[in-house]
């Protein structure tokens, strides 16, 4: 994988980080520590890398905000079958579960992590899921955009992630994964999520089965970041910005399997 070769911190500088206890901060060993994290509603407590070759030792600032869209707008969210997104850029690797843990804890969501390929990222997950009073933990996928899907055949019907298109590199093996695991979902009865009405939606009356909905906050220039959602429409993917930074991509209607 391609080194990421900036500092993480130029990301965050107008950013409110005010959702971390630092004072409440506590090394578990000389590998990881563990912070309690303000979500709406409750506090969820996570161990973070002290230092991993694939973590910036940070919670972003991003995946509260997500978060508290995702509370506003929830009805869209229960009763999905999801797996969400770690994001796999080099040096800025998180591997918490944080988002995971919190939906499953608020809204009892039927959720899967998946990240990159390293058992001590799943190791995390899991220990983070018991902190939290989630056993068995979390089911996890190991698996680094771009490579063969371990499951031939998966069919959750939303996908959700968090802040994961910082690095450009990345892309076109991001694009190969969502496209994936979108096209492979089986609709049954061309359902949707329940209705929104105008003021909850905005522009948007339904939430499709299946969607990618990813809360993008980071500042990289328009022109990086055109790339994806560019990359997304030529794969046949459909974009939708929601506001707030939050999107909603989903296969072409002529590009979703059906079952009889």
């Amino acid at each position: 994988m391609d080194i990421a070769l900036f500092s993480p911190s130029s990301l965050f500088a107008d950013d409110d980080d005010s959702t971390s206890n630092e004072d409440e901060a506590k090394e578990t060993n000389e590998n990881h520590v563990e912070r309690a994290h303000k979500f709406p509603g409750m506090d969820v407590v996570v161990r973070e890398f002290s230092f991993h070759q694939l973590n910036a030792n940070l919670l972003w600032p991003g995946t509260f905000g997500f978060a508290e869209w995702i509370v506003e707008h929830r009805s869209w969210i229960e009763g999905r079958r999801c797996i969400e997104l770690g994001r796999q850029v080099l040096l800025l690797m998180i591997g918490t579960g944080a988002l995971a843990i919190f939906l499953r804890k608020l809204f009892q969501l039927d959720i899967t992590t998946s990240d990159y390929n390293d058992q001590e990222i799943e190791d995390n997950i899991s220990y983070n899921c018991r902190i939290n009073g989630i056993t068995p933990a979390l089911p996890h996928i190991k698996h680094t955009w771009g490579d063969a899907f371990p499951i031939a055949k998966p069919n959750w019907d939303l996908v959700i992630a968090s802040d994961i298109l910082l690095y450009v590199k990345q892309y076109p093996n991001l694009i190969k994964t969502l496209s994936f695991l979108l096209k492979s979902y089986k609709l049954k009865d061309n359902s949707t999520a329940p209705l929104m009405n105008n003021q909850e939606a905005g522009a948007c009356s339904k939430l499709p089965r299946p969607s990618f909905l990813m809360s993008w906050r980071r500042r990289i220039g328009k022109e990086d970041e055109s790339l994806f959602f560019t990359g997304c429409e030529d794969a046949g993917l459909d974009v939708e910005h929601f506001g707030s930074r939050v999107y909603c991509i989903n296969p072409r209607e002529k590009n979703i399997n059906k079952e009889n």
